[in-house]
């Protein structure tokens, strides 16, 4: 998993581990943390069961774990997107257009693909992206690198280091010389990409725009991030400009805090989204011990949609323990990361 923050989006980076939640920390610890979203107070909205004492819906067990979506915006949006050097593509457009390019061919699906072939096949990040690039047609480039270096780095969890191999692949074939390095968290590799030690490197939407608003504006500053990619990636590039930063566009594909059951509790209920579960029945909801305060997690599912909470397991932040509640049938929902390899379509 990787280490991420999922309370706070400022302090997510690399993946899952628990971030540990001040609306102003910029650590992550590891649990939670990196991949993690939602960076403000969710706004109560109409939506959701009206109805009090719902039946409960008993929590069945299945190998198989799907998402439910967040249909009503509680999560923040935290889409994968090219984080790049200012300096390296001022005379440079083609290396923004190249790195689109990966962005396009992505999504959340795709991406769930690509951790389950590292994470639980075993194969490398570097032979899966060959791969991927290669059955996209990625490696057909024009060669207009014209062997320029450029280093790509990565945070350090898998998802990055893959996503990081893509990245440099497509630069690659492109006749730029390439590499990559894991450098850590985002505190960490942050620097390192502001002073162009490195000229590339995946980022998250939401986490990133609150990183960046936090290190312009103060730890207080209001978000900016929200559940609206468009008017998201609008804030992240003016807060990028201020710091020497510009961003690709970004993937359909998200590493975000999510809510799942298994496929048989899906199918045994009629629910594909939380609205519908919020209607039909009182769950048995599992997550990290923080769960219960947090905004995203119980008190946003009951606020936000309305949703029954009949009880609360403390577990792990998408974690083992959470992961293997949910299949053996133990809790009904539990808090996950949108983009993790268990997950099915």
């Amino acid at each position: 998993m990787r280490p991420r923050p999922i309370w706070e989006i400022s302090v997510r980076v690399p993946r899952p581990v628990l971030a540990a939640a001040a609306a102003g920390a910029l650590l992550l610890v590891s649990a939670c943390g990196d991949a993690g979203s939602s960076g403000t107070e969710p706004e109560p909205e109409a939506g959701g069961s009206t109805e009090a004492n719902l039946e409960v819906c008993a929590p069945i067990a299945g190998e198989e774990l799907v998402v439910l979506e967040d249909d009503l915006g509680l999560q923040t949006v935290d889409n994968i997107i090219p984080a790049v050097n200012a300096e390296a593509v001022a005379e440079d457009d083609q290396m923004i257009d190249l790195l689109d390019q990966v962005s396009a061919a992505l999504d959340t699906d795709i991406l769930i693909g690509l951790n389950r072939a590292v994470d639980v096949e075993r194969q490398t990040s570097t032979e899966v992206a060959a791969e991927f690039l290669e059955a996209e047609g990625l490696t057909e480039q024009e060669d207009v690198g014209d062997g320029a270096s450029v280093v790509v780095g990565a945070g350090n969890f898998s998802e990055s280091a893959t996503l990081a191999e893509l990245y440099a692949g497509v630069l690659s074939a492109a006749g730029y010389d390439a590499s990559t390095q894991t450098i850590g968290n985002r505190e960490t590799y942050m620097p390192a990409l502001q002073d162009g030690t490195l000229t590339v490197i995946p980022e998250y939407v939401g986490t990133v725009t609150e990183f960046i608003n936090q290190s312009v504006n103060g730890a207080d500053a209001e978000a900016v991030a929200s559940s609206d990619l468009e008017a998201t990636t609008a804030a992240l590039t003016e807060l990028g400009a201020e710091v020497g930063l510009v961003f690709g566009e970004p993937s359909a594909a998200q590493d975000q805090n999510a809510f799942a059951v298994t496929t048989a509790f899906a199918d045994e209920y009629g629910v594909t989204t939380l609205s519908d579960l919020a209607e039909s029945c009182a769950i048995t909801l599992g997550g990290p011990p923080e769960c219960p305060e947090r905004p995203f997690c119980q008190p946003g599912l009951e606020e936000v949609y309305g949703l029954e909470i009949d009880e609360f397991t403390s577990l792990d932040a998408g974690g083992p323990l959470t992961k293997t509640a949910l299949q053996q049938g133990e809790i009904a929902v539990g808090l996950v990361f949108s983009s993790d390899a268990a997950l099915g379509a």
